[in-house]
């Protein structure tokens, strides 16, 4: 941590919003209103220099409130039965609580769903980072046959083309009258990015110095987290993620080993390497691991306390912890203090476009 200063503060992402701009062909011909800018509140704790918004893709509030509608609806889905929400369940900070999630027709995928939780943090997506951008994740698994099921993106974009009110939405949000998959995706990523957390009690502790934010346990797990334990080796910064790809012991029991990064990379030591993942709302976020085999984190704790399971590409930062009994509850006691606020304020629409 850096003790900068992450008091809360509104970070204008938007920039200068441009002249209106003249609708070629659109509906009615009219000319739409000036984009809205996004403020968005970066709560204590997070930094905003670190929070990803590309240049085509700026925040506004157009874009937002379209992802919010494509982001719940089960139109987004080749059977009308799976929204990105299905699996990214906001009562769950943003998961599905399942060690695998299901989709289209139940069919099981092969890992967790990781929380959509302060992935404007993050660069890369998925667990194996094949994903360079939120854009292209957003979009992903609308074309997976076992999560949303469309055969291509032609036929998302199809789909949305024949819904008047998804058009007039698309139409404020980017001025065109075509909608396109890359706006699909950057809408979706928009309303992403407004999932946030921060100002947990943890960052009102370390930043503010609020001495009863925190139990005296928490404390003495925070000492831990940022010592004996290397916790902070892979789960640093604000984000609690190094953003990087680490065998750490998962899925060498005997049974058939997800290969994870290497499928994207191609590089040995990248077999069965998983990113490393925000701690950010970690106790609400159960279960854990990319295959969720962990229903509690003091099972994630006892884990790496034995120093993981032994295989050829173990990342040398796995080692065997030696936490006594009092120190394992110490660490989780600290783990709880980072659930966080800045997201809750999402609500599921009433009704969608027709």
């Amino acid at each position: 941590m850096t003790g900068k200063d992450f008091s809360n503060r509104k970070v204008r992402l938007l920039g200068a919003i441009g002249a209106i701009l003249l609708l070629i062909g659109g509906p009615l011909g009219a000319v739409a209103a000036p984009e809205e800018e996004y403020e968005l509140e970066i709560p204590l704790g997070l930094d905003e220099d670190q929070f990803v918004v590309p240049g085509d893709n700026p925040l506004t509030k157009e874009k937002v409130e379209l992802g919010r509608f494509l982001f719940f609806d089960k139109r987004l889905s080749q059977n009308n039965t799976i929204s990105c929400s299905t699996c990214h369940i906001p009562s769950l900070a943003f998961t599905d609580g399942q060690p695998v999630s299901a989709g289209i027709h139940r069919q099981q995928g092969g890992r967790s769903a990781p929380t959509a939780i302060n992935r404007g943090f993050s660069k890369v997506q998925f667990w194996d980072g094949r994903a360079a951008t939120l854009e292209e994740q957003s979009v992903g698994p609308l074309t997976n046959p076992i999560e949303h099921g469309f055969p291509d993106n032609d036929d998302v974009v199809a789909k949305l083309n024949k819904i008047e009110g998804y058009k007039n939405l698309f139409n404020k949000a980017f001025a065109a009258n075509t909608i396109t998959i890359q706006h699909v995706g950057k809408a979706i990523a928009s309303f992403q990015r407004t999932l946030i957390s921060g100002n947990s009690p943890f960052d009102r502790f370390d930043y503010d110095g609020e001495e009863k934010a925190i139990s005296e346990a928490a404390k003495r797990g925070k000492i831990l987290f940022f010592g004996k334990a290397r916790c902070n080796l892979c789960h640093f910064g604000t984000n609690f993620s190094d953003e990087k790809f680490h065998n750490v012991g998962i899925g060498w029991g005997g049974e058939a080993v997800d290969i994870g990064r290497y499928k994207v990379s191609h590089d040995q030591k990248d077999i069965a390497a998983f990113k490393t993942p925000t701690l950010r709302e970690i106790s609400r976020t159960a279960p854990y691991m990319h295959d969720g085999r962990f229903a509690t984190l003091r099972q994630v704790v006892d884990h790496y306390n034995g120093g993981g399971v032994k295989n050829p590409f173990l990342d040398n930062q796995i080692i065997p912890l030696k936490l006594t009994e009092l120190e394992r509850q110490d660490l989780v006691e600290m783990l709880r203090t980072l659930n966080g606020e800045g997201w809750q304020h999402v609500t599921v629409p009433l009704s969608f476009p027709e």
